[in-house]
């Protein structure tokens, strides 16, 4: 990378380095991070997440090593919308787990083992957010690995169940496999890097109980076949409106959840 290229991008990991895409919002927090990974000495990196339709972005991304492979976590626009475009500047197959944002690449399986960039990827199969989500464990990325999270799990605050696509049960178990890569760092598709992925795991799923116990207090008041919005207003009575349908679709998650 020249010296221009390095200063637009942030060490993550000792196998990855990001670039804020400029996207800002009440849901991507300041943007999405799109990653590249690479180990020293490596011919090309791979870039996962290339994110928004932004040239600049996009021709820093392809600046920062010769790309040999794109990789999505899933399918929401922030970290989609550029696929198409950096496969037409790279040559770089995208592949994601919907053939849907694959471009000149086979989709994605969980179990996967990839060697790109210099370095071992694992995919992970981690539906909830969305049914289509994937994190990727570098096994090798320092003393107990790292794994980029998408939005499975942010840098900051929870992440939305995008029901009916995203479930809850699916994301609970999403959450077992994560936390059993130990102390792995998590790379998060929006906010900070945080050192331990078992910790965050843990933190997340006693939040989802929390609502649940929430929601449940809420049906015991409203009536065992209330509907989203009457509980959404009893357990986020302060919403704010820019994420109110956030706050609809995971309390309709749960909904589901507890009445399955």
């Amino acid at each position: 990378m020249t010296p221009d290229n390095d200063s637009q991008f942030v060490q993550s990991s000792s196998l990855t380095r990001y670039r804020l895409a400029p996207n800002p919002g009440p849901m991507s927090l300041e943007g999405t991070n799109s990653y590249v990974i690479a180990a020293p000495g490596a011919a090309g990196t791979v870039v996962v997440d290339p994110g928004p339709l932004d040239e600049g972005h996009l021709a820093a991304l392809a600046g920062a090593g010769a790309v040999e492979l794109v990789l999505i976590t899933h399918r929401h626009p922030d970290h989609t919308e550029a696929a198409a475009r950096f496969h037409e500047l790279t040559g770089a197959p995208v592949r994601a787990a919907d053939p849907r944002h694959c471009h000149g690449g086979e989709h994605l399986r969980g179990g996967e083992m990839l060697h790109a960039g210099g370095t071992d990827i694992r995919v992970l199969a981690t539906p909830g957010h969305t049914s289509d989500s994937l994190c990727f464990h570098l096994p090798a990325d320092g003393p107990h690995g790292s794994v980029l999270t998408g939005d499975t799990i942010l840098g900051r605050g929870t992440t939305v169940l995008d029901y009916p696509d995203g479930r809850l049960g699916d994301y609970l178990t999403s959450l077992d496999v994560l936390e059993a890569l130990g102390p792995a760092t998590l790379l998060p598709a929006h906010g900070p890097v945080l050192p331990a992925t078992d910790a965050v795991c843990r933190e997340y799923r006693a939040h989802r109980l929390m609502r649940l116990d929430q929601i449940r207090a809420a049906l015991a008041g409203l009536g065992a076949d209330a509907g989203v919005t009457a509980v959404t207003d009893a357990v986020y009575p302060d919403v704010d409106p820019s994420v109110r349908r956030a706050a609809e679709n995971s309390v309709a998650a749960q909904l589901d959840y507890l009445r399955r």
